[in-house]
Order: C-alpha cells, then sequence, then structure tokens
C-alpha cells in the first residue's frame, strides 16, 4: 500500500522523487523518505508523517544528486515514526533499498542476521533485505539482490542502490512496480501517476521480474538471471488526467468524471441492431454451470449488483465472495465455474489469492479491473476493462459506476448467449444501459447538486446513519454506508430494507437519518412500507425518489429526487447520489475526502 519512486539520469533526483511521491500520496501513508547518490556517497532522509514534513527537511537541506529512491510507507512492521520510514541502510550507508509488501519469515531471518553480528536500527521486516543484501554482495549489486530475495518468504516490491553503483536494482513478488522509459533517463514507481508527468512509455513489471536500470536504458530478468522480455506500453492518460482539474479535491472531480467514465466503459460494445454487446471476451459462455464473483470493498458490492443482474438476465446461480475469506473456506469449484474477480487496481492481494485459488482448481477466470498491465491481467483468462481512467480519491466513484456498467453488460451478454434473454429484453436493456452517462449528467446538475448538499449538511453532526434499499438497490445502500463510512468517519449500517425489523429497527429513534433507496422499481410499495415502519420511530427518513413521485414524497422528512432509470441500470445513477451525500457531509464536517485516514486505495498486504 505504499509509494516507490526511483530515478537515474541527468535531473535532480530529489525533485522527481518528491514529484512523484506526491502524486503517490492517494495510496495511503504514514511516513516518507529519500536516498540520493552523489559524490561516493549515499545520503538518507526520511520524516514520519505527511510528505511535506520531508519537504520542509530538503527545502533547507537540498540533496544534490542524479539517482535516488524515495518512499511513503504505511506500517505493517512497527510504529509510524522516523526511524521505521523507509529508506533502510546497512551501518556502513553503502546499500539503500526501499521496500513495499510483508517479508513472514523476516523475525528468522533477523535473529540469524544479529548471530553473525549485523545491527539493526529499526523495527521493520524491510531492513532484513538490506543486511541480506550486504552479506551477499561481492561485486555484483544484481546478483546479491537475486541471491537476498533467495531467501525470503513474502510479499515484495523492493528497489536497491549501492555506493559503488551507478544503478537501480528492482525486483517484485505481488506488489506492483512499473518503469518510465525517457530520453537519457529512467524512472521506477510503484503506479502510473507518479511518472506522467515526465513520460508516457511505461513498462510494467510481472511478478518474478527484476529489473536493472542505468542512464539509458533497462534490462529485465526473472529471479534465476533468466532475460525476459517487456514491450513498452505508451499510456494515453496524460499528467493533467490525475490532477484535479480545477476541483477542491480529487473525489469530487472524479464524481464529476463519471458520465465520460461510463462512456468509456459502454463506448463500442452495444449494438443497437441485435441488442447484444461485444465485449471481445473469448470465453465459452455455455460452459458455465455457476459463477463466482470475487471482490473487496467498494468492488464488492458492484459484484452483489452483478449478482442480482446475472441470475435475472442470464439464470446462471451466482455467489459473491469476500476475496480475503474466498480461499480459506475451500470453495466448490470445478472447470464449470466462471471465477469473476472486481479490482479498480488489479493489483488488490486478497482478490489476487483469490484469484490464484480459483484457477488451481480448474475455474475460468474473467476480471472486471481498470488499470491495465496489473497483476490480475497477467494471469487471468479473459479481463473485460471498465476503461474509467485514473482514479486518484482513495474513495471510489467512477470506478464503482463503471464496474457496475460492465455488470449490465456483462449480464446482457451472457443471457444473449444462454438465450435467456430475447433479442426484444435484450434491446430495451441496452438502450437503458446507452443513456447512463446522460442520466448521471442529469444527476449531477447542479440544482440537484444543491439540494444533496443541503440535506447532507442538515445531518452532518449525526453520530449514525442507516442506509436502506432493495432488490438491485440493495447494495447500493451497502454502498452509501461504506462512502459515508469512509470519508466522514460517522458509524453507517445498510440493510436491505426487507430486513429491517429483524434488528436495526432497534436502532430508530429521532436522532437517526435513515437514507432510503425507493426509486422507481417493481419493489417500490414495499420499500415505502419499510419507510413507514421507520416514520412509526420517529427516524429520520431521507428519501431517495425518480423524478416525480410525489405521491410517496409525503413519507420523506427530506426528500431528494433522481432522474428517471430502468431498474435495472438505476445502481448507477443512484450511487452518485450515496457519493455525493457522503462526499458533502465530509466536507461540512472538515475531513480530508482524499486522504481519510487509515485507508489506502490500492491495498497489496494481507
Amino acid at each position: 500500500m505504499c509509494g516507490i519512486v526511483g530515478y537515474i539520469g541527468s535531473r535532480q533526483a530529489q525533485d522527481v522523487l518528491i514529484s512523484g511521491l506526491a502524486k503517490l500520496e492517494y495510496r495511503g501513508y504514514d511516513s516518507a523518505g529519500v536516498a540520493v547518490r552523489d559524490a561516493g556517497r549515499i545520503t538518507v532522509m526520511k520524516k514520519a508523517g505527511k510528505l511535506a514534513n520531508l519537504s520542509g527537511e530538503l527545502d533547507s537541506q537540498p540533496l544534490a544528486g542524479t539517482l535516488g529512491i524515495g518512499h511513503t510507507r504505511w506500517a505493517t512492521h512497527g510504529l509510524p515514526n522516523d526511524t521505521n520510514a523507509h529508506p533502510h541502510a546497512t551501518e556502513d550507508g553503502r546499500i539503500v533499498i526501499i521496500h513495499n509488501g510483508i517479508i513472514e519469515n523476516y523475525l528468522k531471518l533477523k535473529e540469524e542476521l544479529q548471530g553473525r553480528g549485523h545491527t539493526f536500527k529499526s523495527e521493520t521486516d524491510s531492513e532484513v533485505l538490506a543486511h541480506l543484501i550486504e552479506e551477499a554482495y561481492a561485486g555484483d549489486l544484481e546478483q546479491a539482490v537475486r541471491d537476498a530475495l533467495a531467501q525470503v518468504r513474502g510479499a515484495y516490491g523492493i528497489v536497491v542502490t549501492h555506493v559503488d553503483h551507478r544503478e537501480i536494482v528492482a525486483a517484485r513478488t505481488v506488489s506492483p512496480l512499473v518503469m518510465g522509459v525517457g530520453e537519457g533517463e529512467m524512472f521506477l514507481a510503484s503506479d502510473v501517476p507518479a511518472l506522467l508527468a515526465y513520460t508516457r512509455n511505461m513498462v510494467f513489471l510481472h511478478d518474478g521480474d527484476m529489473v536493472v536500470l542505468h542512464d539509458d536504458g533497462f534490462r529485465v530478468t526473472d529471479l534465476a538471471g533468466n532475460p525476459q522480455q517487456r514491450s513498452i506500453e505508451h499510456i494515453e492518460w496524460d499528467a493533467e488526467a490525475a490532477e484535479k482539474g480545477g476541483y477542491d479535491t480529487y473525489m469530487l472531480k472524479e464524481i464529476y468524471e463519471q458520465p465520460q467514465a461510463l462512456t468509456n466503459t459502454l463506448i463500442g460494445r452495444l449494438h443497437d441492431d441485435t441488442g447484444e454487446v461485444n465485449l471481445d471476451i473469448n470465453l465459452d459462455p455455455s460452459s458455465f454451470k455457476r459463477i463466482s464473483i470475487i471482490a473487496c470493498g467498494t468492488a464488492f458490492y458492484a459484484g452483489l449488483v452483478g449478482e442480482y443482474l446475472i441470475e435475472q438476465l442470464a439464470r446462471i446461480p451466482v455467489e459473491v465472495d469476500v476475496a480475503s475469506e474466498y480461499r480459506y473456506r475451500d470453495p466448490l469449484v470445478s472447470e464449470h465455474t466462471l471465477a469473476i474477480v472486481v479490482s479498480q487496481s488489479g493489483e488488490t492481494i486478497d482478490t489476487l489469492e483469490a484469484l490464484r485459488e480459483a484457477k488451481k482448481f480448474g475455474a475460468k477466470t474473467l476480471g472486471v479491473i481498470n488499470a491495465k498491465g496489473s497483476s490480475m491481467t497477467r494471469e487471468l483468462d479473459d479481463t473485460l476493462y471498465i476503461h474509467a481512467g485514473p482514479e486518484i480519491g482513495v474513495a471510489s466513484t467512477k470506478a464503482y459506476t463503471s464496474m457496475v456498467s460492465a455488470f449490465v453488460m456483462l449480464a446482457l451478454w451472457l443471457g444473449r448467449a444462454r438465450g435467456t434473454l430475447s433479442e426484444a429484453q435484450g434491446t430495451e436493456l441496452l438502450h437503458a444501459a446507452r443513456e447512463l452517462p446522460r442520466l448521471v449528467e442529469e444527476a449531477l446538475a447542479p440544482e440537484r447538486v444543491a439540494r444533496i448538499k443541503e440535506v447532507a449538511e442538515k445531518y452532518a453532526h449525526a453520530r449514525d446513519y442507516l442506509f436502506l434499499g432493495r432488490g438491485v438497490n440493495s447494495p447500493t445502500a451497502y454502498e452509501g454506508a461504506l462512502k459515508l463510512k469512509e470519508i466522514s468517519y460517522i458509524h453507517a449500517e445498510a440493510y436491505a430494507a426487507g430486513e429491517m425489523k429483524h434488528g436495526p429497527i432497534a436502532l430508530i429513534d429521532a436522532n437517526l437519518p435513515v437514507a432510503v433507496i425507493a426509486t422507481e422499481s417493481r419493489l417500490l410499495e414495499k420499500t415505502i412500507s419499510n419507510v413507514q415502519e421507520v416514520r412509526a420511530r420517529a427516524g429520520k427518513v431521507i428519501l431517495f425518489l425518480s423524478d416525480g413521485d410525489t405521491e410517496n414524497a409525503r413519507h420523506g422528512d427530506d426528500v431528494i429526487y433522481l432522474p428517471h432509470a430502468h431498474e435495472m441500470v438505476s445502481p448507477v445513477v443512484n450511487a452518485v447520489a450515496m457519493q455525493l451525500l457522503a462526499y458533502f457531509t465530509a466536507t461540512a464536517l472538515g475531513k480530508d475526502v482524499d486522504k481519510p485516514r487509515n485507508l489506502a486505495k490500492s491495498v497489496t498486504v494481507e
């Protein structure tokens, strides 16, 4: 979950490192540090807290040099303090490393190293790597890193430099690394946005890759030293795409980017003449007897919408699993299972390991992924890219709605291919999906946003929230509660509305706002009955209704109207309102919505 940046070239490395680390702040961190090589020495500077703390130190004590590595740390072993921050150096300061991931056998290795006379400065597992490399070093840094990594178990993205070598050596297993290729300079990072200001030519490293970077190029091998070919990919994003674009926060910018993101997800895939979709998927839909959807967090809720859509339209049994539990419950998997993994980054470690578990037992695999070149995309049988573009805000917005839209298309594809959905039904739903960018743009109309802001500020000081929805919009309620928790820190729960009387109804009193998704659906009447149960207990009802529904407006203390949408695609439109409710609640409370406490954008350790 940490940020890595490396540079070798003719620029001042310090400037590149700080710029890149700033672009990776969205990943979540508790300390930052850099190491710069110059004039026969490597100087390390690191500080706990925000990157600004480190930048302030560097302003007063700049580090000259054109080779350097930098890191933002999210603590796993050892407290977040200056000492435990990365980079870590050997006792003589000649070898310096940064590391993402976890070394599972570090305690045993540390005891052995201490027994051989090594002195440790930090409490981290990562420092073990520096000492292992030091022991293995005999003039060849690349070989020393290779020998050291042969002794460790765990997940890592490791970057190493040595005072005697003008080169950077890096390797990865699980934790992502990407290289940027420039003219007479090379870059390295844990994610693309760190490099976009300098180059759009990227090389995505695979699991088990090791790379040596020089001023004029790079060489990739596997961990055994065998040469590997890795192609240079031209990234279509530019640096501006990863900036705020005039909005106060990345999150708000990304909320407003959703019409374009949805257009990118849907474009070229919908065929009005036949009521079919073309997803460029080579899997055989007739071979699947069951589907497992596997994901974490927001992606999990997108998967719940997918479950509803696929079962209804394609008539295949679907189960949705939290990825962190999937491989530990001994799931029933066969060659007739389709495992669908959902991840914005394509690097989420729990989801990646669940994918590997499903493959081990013969399942066919499909990914609903945003990031190209990610670890999952290299292990999947097929990938349905959502093309949402870079998402910097930790709380997912445009990636979520694009994932849900992808499931709409996937359910349509499966239904038409399996003959469970007629051409007329397919055409109807296809047209509904095609309308999504326009409907979301309408949901973001100034008067609608102003109304949600007004309601959010009214209840911003509530201690608790309850979200209710039914049918395909029960996951929308879960997503609404998650967004509110993530960025406002208000305790929020969500339930399928019919479950309210099985426990949550005990919570309802005059101090509890209850957000109810009651847009047009075949279950609307039942949802309104649940609303009446809330009102009978003095709960404050925030009612989300479809435009023109004045009949049911009388059941809400506050009413928010949303554009009419076909029930099957309405979770996309309704999610936008949930995002705005959470956003304006958090900003009313003065919270940093882009960097909520304790959270990171990409979870790459278990």
